[in-house]
């Protein structure tokens, strides 16, 4: 049997025919197999956007080696007495409980809200009510906040190729779509992503895993370095082993592992506005048309940087998305971004945010003290909007700092408070989006049109644990702070390969 690498150029609207042809074409046999390998979309020029398309074939009719094949993750089983207690069931939570379970641990795995079809039902109260649910929110719950999101697959961090292979493989197992492997910038969709987490969730169970939902951790108990117990709203957890990813936004989690000695640091974060356009706005300045065939939505990543000034970018960019209330606690007024895997609504948004230090900027100087600025920050915005409303103006009001103009349509479900938004943010932060938005507006098309709203605060967290090589929180004997949680990671991917190489490190241990 031979292998060939092909590339391939075809139009947005391509079919089944018109690939095998191709490949036909190329190897002059029509008996071969063949698998897609990557996919990615050309639109350096408007005139003539195409798929990129990387193909492994394979026939008896052609020569050449099998392509390399990554090397998958390598779980070594036996039968253990050890217990494991993972905190939270984001990716790096339920990743890390996996692979523990697999590896024969006795793991339970504890989640401080509900599994993922009650969670859901209080999203949809919210939405439709105003009525925040501590409990179960766009932050908390089965899945963690990336279960209402747009699911995306990416990640620029190194050195996570088998890890990433796994997650990849295990949502696929779950009924993600096999595109996931090959697509440049793969997604899942949040409607896809609630029927993944419970699959998932069902994997873990049938391998002899134990979930508890509803669980709050509320204090560890220690000696010496080692913890010996989680205590939780379900009572006292005894494990051999503990990790804990509570995501970016448990602060009061984040407060009990600081009065336990689990030593972070400030580290570099970003904050901003959600910024919404009509997604033709978009398809027209990206492609040159308000659609095309085979295609769900123009993308956009956009950078701005001048010295002397904080670095504006957007972020977790949403084709055919809409904007979420997704604050995490009462009195707070957050917003984020999601999607369907069809990405076919009618707006998109992007994080539009400014990278800051507090300790440079704002002479905040210990992690306790910025989790006090932040969450002073967003309970402003919930004090200005007497509720959830998004403070929200125009693009071009945010720019001229006047103005604030009627918003006609927007995709918030829980409606937009015209405002200065501009002097809502801290001045250095208001300051880099104005020029960030002068700057897009010049390189898109229509890009000014948009609107802006809200406080987007969760991108990435403001402190960062300290780690020693093995993964363990430094001065401790069995306790790892994994995920976005950990400051070390963010986003889907990155997420679940640190749950994973936590998983690993203790398997390696014993």
């Amino acid at each position: 049997m031979g292998y060939r690498e092909i590339l391939l150029e075809l139009p947005t609207d391509y079919t089944e025919d018109q690939l095998r042809s191709k490949i036909e074409n190329e190897l002059k046999t029509k008996e071969f197999s063949y698998q897609i390998k990557r996919k990615s979309l050309d639109a350096r020029r408007k005139t003539n956007i195409r798929w990129q398309i990387s193909i492994s074939a394979s026939s008896e009719q052609i020569k050449g080696d099998a392509p390399a094949v990554t090397p998958t993750l390598n779980i070594p089983y036996k039968k253990r007495t050890k217990k494991a207690l993972v905190v939270g069931s984001g990716p790096a939570g339920f990743f890390s409980a996996f692979v523990l379970q697999k590896a024969g641990f006795n793991t339970t795995l504890i989640e401080r809200g509900s599994d993922v079809k009650q969670r859901a039902r209080a999203i949809g109260v919210f939405e439709n009510t105003g009525e925040f649910n501590s409990v179960n929110n766009y932050a908390f719950g089965e899945g963690g906040a990336g279960t209402f999101s747009d699911g995306k697959l990416t990640s620029r961090s190194k050195h996570i190729s088998q890890e990433r292979e796994f997650i990849i493989s295990s949502y696929i197992d779950a009924g993600a779509p096999e595109e996931i492997r090959y697509m440049a910038h793969p997604h899942l969709g949040s409607d896809n992503l609630k029927k993944i987490v419970s699959t998932l969730r069902e994997n873990f169970l049938n391998i002899g895993g134990k979930v508890l939902f509803e669980t709050l951790l509320e204090d560890l108990k220690i000696k010496d370095g080692t913890v010996s117990e989680a205590i939780t709203t379900s009572g006292t957890l005894a494990a051999d082993e503990f990790i804990i990813a509570p995501g970016h936004s448990a602060y009061e989690t984040y407060r009990m592992l600081i009065a336990k000695g689990v030593e972070f640091r400030i580290k570099n974060f970003s904050i901003g506005c959600r910024i919404e356009h009509p997604q033709e706005i978009i398809n027209q300045a990206q492609w040159g048309h308000k659609s095309l065939p085979g295609i769900k939505g123009a993308e956009y990543r956009l950078t701005s940087t001048r010295e002397g000034g904080l670095p504006v970018y957007t972020f977790c960019m949403c084709p055919g998305g809409r904007i979420i209330p997704a604050t995490a606690y009462k009195n707070t007024n957050i917003v984020n971004g999601m999607s369907l895997h069809s990405r076919s609504g009618k707006f998109a948004n992007a994080a539009c945010v400014a990278g800051i230090n507090l300790s440079r900027v704002h002479n905040v100087t210990t992690p306790l003290k910025a989790l006090e600025w932040l969450g002073k920050l967003e309970k402003r915005f919930y004090k200005y909007s007497d509720g959830y409303k998004a403070p929200a103006c125009t693009i071009k009001n945010f720019i001229s700092r006047k103005d604030v103009s009627t918003i006609t349509e927007t995709s918030y479900p829980l409606g937009l408070k015209r405002s200065a938004l501009w002097d809502l943010l801290p001045v250095e932060v208001s300051r880099a989006i104005r020029r960030g938005l002068k700057d897009f507006s010049r390189k898109v098309k229509g890009f000014d049109a948009g609107i802006i709203m809200g406080l987007e605060s969760k991108s990435s967290s403001p402190i960062q644990v300290l780690r020693e090589e093995n993964m363990l929180s430094i001065g401790f004997n069995n306790l790892y702070i994994a995920g976005e949680g950990s400051g070390l990671a963010g986003g889907i991917i990155s997420s679940g390969a640190d749950g994973i190489k936590a998983a690993m490190a203790i398997i390696g241990k014993d």
